[in-house]
């Protein structure tokens, strides 16, 4: 069995293939650059076809900002809801812990009943 001749990597190191150091990845960061880009891109995707479609930039911007400012709105109209919401489930989450605590009880007096006549 012949063994390969050791090849000159960039960083002129003689080693076989197999024992080259892997590269590293850019980082944490670049996944989220790359996000943004994406995102950006859409966008701009997004911002030619209503141009078009409307004949017009501006009349494209309009139909756009129609649909943030629906956004926004919405987002408003729910975080406004958000403590009632909060106040209701804590209602039911304490009227629950209630009823546990009675069955609990139940539960323990017929244990003791049974054990008391055993």
């Amino acid at each position: 069995m012949r063994f390969p001749e050791p090849v000159r990597s960039a960083d002129d190191h003689a080693s076989p293939v197999w024992a080259r150091p892997k590269r590293r990845s850019s980082g944490g960061g670049g996944g989220f650059v790359g996000l943004i880009v994406t995102l950006l891109a859409l966008f701009g995707v997004l911002t030619a076809v209503l141009g078009i479609k409307e004949q017009s930039l501006a009349e494209g911007g309009a139909m756009m900002d129609g649909w943030i400012t629906a956004g926004v709105n919405q987002g408003k109209t729910l975080i406004g809801q958000a403590p009632e919401a909060a106040e209701v489930a804590a209602d039911k989450a304490g009227e629950a812990a209630e009823k546990t605590g009675d069955a609990l009880e139940a539960g323990a007096a017929t244990t003791a009943e049974t054990l008391k006549t055993q």
